[in-house]
């Protein structure tokens, strides 16, 4: 059996464990280990032995990363935004700028999944999140439970994007790019994303105003006081994401700087203390916290288990060499592999589907575009190999997202309709259709001018 036959096994046999929900780290370091194992008594170069004692160091590796530092951090910062409750000051400020409008509370709440998002970074956790918040309200109000349960599920997906996010810096290491840079390119599609959404809900509203019910006016007080709520929130999220976009500091002391903040509000707004002075909020926090970025630890582990395994069995050289001698148009093999990320999407975790499917990916389209050496004349995408690493991280995680609200299966929508009491699945999917539209249209606007993502990290680093 050849070792290219092994590696293809190997991947199916990954995708049947995720299939039958096996944690994505243990299937992922069975396959490698197995698979090497196979290879072992094939190749005379792999020697099995040596091979496992060598996953004590590549655990401490990942454990140790500097880079990867960021992660725990950004991961407490979503949490310890969640016990402070910052999606409900997100929402009712949101909800206080946009009420005089029909449909300004659907707008207020993409509004708030954004700012959420931005801190969170997870489009499950956005999307439940900001569910539990918005939902009620806009079912008080009269909203139509196919704008209201289709606007959350949509606006969960920006989770990902929108910086800082663990997505961003997973893909980033993944692709051996710059954390910063891809931070920088995310937030301009993100901006697009939010703008583009907010006109979809504008537009259904105007062309069907059952969806939404007459424009509700908050007295003066209930404004001001949404207002003192969101600005603090506003800072923090501002500011991190300035700091970003302008290269002020790089990810790690921005992961920093905001659980810092955030800790300051939750305490002055005594947000993090059950009864007495038991810290019940900071103790959630910081347990959840720790279980979530061990999961995320055993991931890489697995995927660093997996790669091994795979670069053994020549699979992504094998593509890649495909790729660049199979005379396919290197439009249409991009175009395919997004398709094929949408498809994925849907029934895998975005971390999963970064570490998993991009090192098979990626190979392939630096081939496909002329090299590692590749200049911007020459190149068949018309972007260098480095601005090629951007380009197709944003495109990567915006297709990846869009499983998450694509039928038949969408995760996004399973959790909003359990949230909803009176909206049903088909409903939620009728819904989200107009915003899947939209997605695509963006991809198309991305596809067609990589400016929109490259455009600040090459004014900032030029």
């Amino acid at each position: 059996m050849s070792p290219e036959l092994i590696g293809f096994l190997g991947l199916v046999a990954l995708f049947v464990f995720l299939i039958f929900r096996m944690p994505v780290g243990i299937a992922m370091i069975l396959v490698g280990i197995g698979g090497t194992w196979v290879l072992s008594e094939n190749l005379s170069y792999v020697r099995f032995g040596p091979y496992l004692k060598q996953f004590k160091t590549l655990l401490w590796e990942n454990v140790s990363n500097y880079d990867l530092s960021v992660v725990p951090l950004f991961v407490l910062m979503g949490y310890l935004a969640s016990q402070a409750q910052l999606s409900r000051d997100l929402f009712r400020g949101f909800e206080a700028l946009m009420s005089k409008r029909r449909g300004g509370v659907a707008m207020a709440a993409i509004g708030a999944c954004a700012g959420f998002g931005a801190v969170c970074g997870s489009s499950l956790a956005t999307a439940a999140t900001m569910g539990k918040v918005a939902l009620p309200e806009m079912k008080k109000l009269g909203y139509h439970p196919r704008l209201s349960t289709g606007t959350l599920a949509a606006g969960g997906t920006l989770g990902i994007l929108i910086p800082p996010s663990v997505a961003l810096v997973i893909y980033a290491i993944v692709v051996e790019g710059s954390i910063l840079k891809m931070f920088q390119a995310a937030i301009l599609p993100g901006i697009l994303a939010v703008i583009a959404f907010i006109l979809v809900i504008m537009i259904q509203v105007r062309i069907f105003p059952h969806l939404a019910p007459e424009p509700t006016r908050m007295s003066e007080e209930e404004r001001k006081q949404a207002y003192k709520r969101l600005l603090p929130v506003l800072l923090i999220f501002g500011g991190i994401i300035l700091g970003l976009g302008v290269g002020l500091f790089t990810p790690t002391p921005a992961a920093s700087i905001g659980v810092f903040a955030i800790l300051v509000y939750g305490f002055c707004l005594k947000k993090f203390t059950g009864e007495g002075l038991d810290l019940s909020g900071l103790k959630t926090a910081f347990r959840e916290t720790a279980v979530t970025s061990s999961m995320i630890y055993l991931i890489l582990f697995g995927a660093d288990v997996l790669k091994g395994f795979f670069t053994r069995a020549g699979l992504p050289s094998a593509l890649a060499e495909w790729a660049a001698t199979g005379g396919m148009d290197p439009w249409m093999i991009l175009i395919v592999m997004l398709i094929l990320l949408i498809i994925l999407g849907c029934f895998m975790e975005s971390l999963a589907m970064i570490l998993v499917i991009v090192p098979f990916f990626w190979p392939a389209l630096v081939a496909l575009n002329g090299g590692d050496y590749a200049s911007a004349e020459s190149a068949a995408f018309g972007v260098d190999t480095e601005s090629l690493k951007i380009w197709f991280g944003i495109l990567a995680l915006i297709v990846v997202e869009l499983g998450l609200i694509t039928p038949p299966v969408g995760l996004n929508v399973f959790i909003i309709s359990s949230l909803s009491e009176d909206g049903t699945m088909a409903e939620t999917f009728r819904g989200v259709f107009p915003f899947l539209l939209a997605e695509i249209v963006r991809v198309g606007l991305l596809l067609a001018f990589p400016v929109i993502a490259l455009f600040l990290p090459g004014l900032i680093s030029g």
